[in-house]
This record gives C-alpha cells, structure tokens and sequence, in this order.
C-alpha cells in the first residue's frame, strides 16, 4: 500500500470511530452513516486500484500481422 491509500485507511476507520461516538452521544443521522460508506466504497476501490494497477504491469500492443494478402501484397512479388 501506498502513504496516499495508507492515510486514506487511517482516515476511514477514524471516521468510523467518530461516526460511532456521535451515534452513541446525540443518537443516528443517516447522513452521517451515508458518508461514512460512501467513504468506504471509495477507500475500497483505490486500494482496489492501486493493487490490480501493480500487479498487472503496464499494458502492451500485441505485434501487426500482416493482412489477408501476406506482407508482398496480391502477388507475393
């Protein structure tokens, strides 16, 4: 993991933590519970991210063939 994705976690599971507390002290606000997973799911996908864009390597072109007609053209001259 990364110090961006690393830090994003940390955040995460700190706002979890609050969320829980306000929950606990003033009672549930949906809004509060629907940033909270929306920050999951985001945190979520760029470790997702970050994984499969490291582990797959950078993508290459496979190499031209030639055509139907062979690399001579129509009379293999």
């Amino acid at each position: 993991m990364s110090g961006p994705t690393k830090t994003m976690t940390v955040l995460t599971c700190a706002a979890l933590l609050l969320t829980t507390a306000y929950t606990v002290a003033l009672g549930s606000s949906g809004w509060l519970w629907f940033g909270l997973m929306v920050l999951i799911v985001v945190t979520i996908g760029v470790a997702a991210s970050e994984s499969g864009a490291s582990a797959a390597g950078p993508r290459r072109r496979p190499p031209e063939r030639p055509g139907p007609m062979g690399p001579m053209g129509p009379t293999g001259l």
